[in-house]
C-alpha cells in the first residue's frame, strides 16, 4: 500500500474510535424517556440518529458526552415537539465538546429552545427553533444559544419566535453564523460580549431588530470585539417588540437593521438593508447606569462602508422623529449615532457623515468611555468552504482581509 494511503488511513482510524455506532431512535410511544436514555448511553464518536416524525416530550434533554453527534431526518421531518413541556428549561441542554446538532426541529419549548455551555467546537447546522404561535412575551427567550465557548458554527438554521434573539452567541470566542434565515425574533442575530465573530450570508427579517453586537457589563466575560457582518440580507425587520419588560433587547427600536453598541473593532460591510423602518445601522452607547469598572460603554473602531441601501428610515421609532423626518425629507440616513464614543468610520453615509442624535450622556460611567485609536479587527474565524458542509466543523480564527470591496 503506498506511504499515502497509509497515512490516510491511520488518520482516519485515529479521528473514529473503534467503539463509535449508531444509536437509532425512532419517534413513538415513550419518546422522552428513550431519547434521553440514548444522549446518557452514547460514547465519544456515537451518532443518536433520530428518525423521521414528531417526538412528543414534557421535559428537557440534556447531552454531556463529548464528541456525539445527534443527527435527524431533516429540520422539517424530525420534530422535536416541547408543546407539552412541563418545566420551564431549555428543550435540548449540551454541555460537552466537539458536538454536532443537525437535521431536527425543535418546537415550542417553554424556555431556550437549544443551549450550549462551555462546549467548545459546537455545530449547529440545519437546525430549525419554533415557536408555531408567533411572536409573543411567553415564547422562549433564545433559539440557537451557545454560550462561554471556543469555536461556534450555526449554518443552514432557521430560527422564529425568540422573545430574546433568535440565534444568541455570547461569552465567546472563534465564532462564525453563516447561512441561517431568522424571523419574527426581538432580535435576529445577537453576539454579545464575544470575539473573533463573522456573520455572514444570512438573511434577516421580520424581526424587531435584525442584528445585534452588545458589550453588557457585569459578565465573567468582558471586551468584546472584532466581529465582522457582512455580506446578509438585512430587510423588512418591522415587528413590534414583544420582549418581556426588563430584558435588555426590550429597548431595540422596532426597524432596526444592525444596532452595535458599547462594541471595539466591528466592521458592517458589503450588506444589503430594506425596509427596515428605524434605519440601517445605529451606532450607540451602553444607556443604563453600571459601576463595572471593567467596562467601556461606548462604540469604538466601527468601520462601515460597501453596503446597499433600500427604503430605510421611513418610521423612525425615535424622539422628535417627526421633525428628523421633515429635516430628511422623509427618511433618515442609513448611519445614525448617538454621538458618544467614537463616530463610526464610514463611507455610507450622508455629505461625509454619519447623522449623529447628540443624545446626552446615559449611565453613570458614561464619563469613563474613551476613544481609542481607529483600527481594523485583527482576525475572524474562517468558515470552511461551501459545500464541505458534510463534515462541517468551527475553524480556528484566521487572517482576514477587510478592505472594502
Amino acid at each position: 500500500m503506498p506511504a499515502t494511503l497509509i497515512a490516510v488511513a491511520t488518520a482516519l482510524a485515529l479521528a473514529a474510535p473503534a467503539h463509535a455506532k449508531v444509536i437509532p431512535v425512532a419517534a413513538g410511544e415513550n419518546a422522552q424517556a428513550r431519547l434521553q436514555e440514548a444522549l446518557i448511553l452514547a460514547e465519544p464518536g456515537d451518532v443518536v440518529e433520530l428518525g423521521a416524525g414528531r417526538f412528543t416530550l414534557t421535559d428537557g434533554l440534556s447531552l454531556d458526552v463529548t464528541g456525539v453527534t445527534v443527527r435527524g431526518a431533516g429540520m422539517d421531518a424530525t420534530v422535536l415537539d416541547f408543546t407539552g413541556q412541563k418545566g420551564a428549561g431549555e428543550g435540548l441542554l449540551v454541555t460537552s465538546d466537539e458536538v454536532t446538532l443537525r437535521d431536527f426541529a425543535v418546537e415550542n419549548t417553554k424556555g431556550d429552545g437549544i443551549k450550549s455551555k462551555g462546549a467548545d467546537n459546537i455545530v449547529y447546522y440545519r437546525v430549525r427553533v419554533t415557536w408555531t404561535g408567533g411572536p409573543k412575551e411567553t415564547n422562549g427567550a433564545y433559539g440557537i444559544y451557545p454560550v462561554s465557548s471556543t469555536g461556534v458554527l450555526v449554518d443552514g438554521c432557521k430560527v422564529s419566535g425568540a422573545s430574546d434573539a433568535g440565534i444568541y452567541v455570547g461569552q465567546s470566542k472563534a465564532i462564525t453564523v453563516r447561512y441561517n434565515y431568522v424571523e419574527q425574533s426581538v432580535a435576529g442575530i445577537e453576539i454579545e460580549n464575544s470575539r473573533d465573530a463573522l456573520v455572514t450570508g444570512n438573511l434577516v427579517t421580520r424581526n424587531t431588530g435584525g442584528i445585534l453586537v452588545f458589550d453588557l457589563p457585569n459578565l465573567p466575560v468582558m471586551g468584546g470585539g472584532n466581529v465582522v457582518i457582512r455580506d446578509n440580507l438585512v430587510v423588512g425587520n418591522d415587528t413590534p417588540n414583544f420582549a418581556p419588560k426588563g430584558n435588555i433587547v426590550a429597548g431595540v427600536r422596532r426597524g432596526t437593521g444592525v444596532m452595535v453598541m458599547a462594541n471595539d473593532g466591528v466592521m458592517v460591510g458589503r450588506n444589503q438593508f430594506d425596509g427596515n423602518p428605524t434605519t440601517s445601522i445605529m451606532v450607540v452607547s451602553y444607556p443604563l447606569a453600571f459601576a463595572d469598572a471593567r467596562y467601556n460603554p461606548a462604540p469604538r473602531n466601527v468601520l462601515i462602508g460597501g453596503n446597499r441601501f433600500g427604503r430605510d428610515g421611513y418610521d423612525p421609532q425615535l424622539p422628535g422623529a417627526a421633525t428628523l423626518l421633515t429635516a430628511f425629507g422623509g427618511s433618515l440616513p442609513p448611519v445614525l449615532w448617538d454621538g458618544l464614543g467614537d463616530p463610526p468610520k464610514a463611507v455610507d453615509l450622508v455629505n461625509g457623515k454619519a447623522l449623529s442624535l447628540n443624545l446626552p450622556k446615559q449611565g453613570a460611567g458614561a464619563e469613563q468611555a474613551k476613544p481609542a485609536p481607529f483600527r481594523l479587527p485583527d482576525s475572524v474565524p474562517m468558515p470552511p468552504a461551501p459545500g464541505a458542509s458534510q463534515a462541517v466543523e468551527p475553524r480556528a480564527p484566521a487572517a482576514l482581509d477587510l478592505r472594502i470591496q
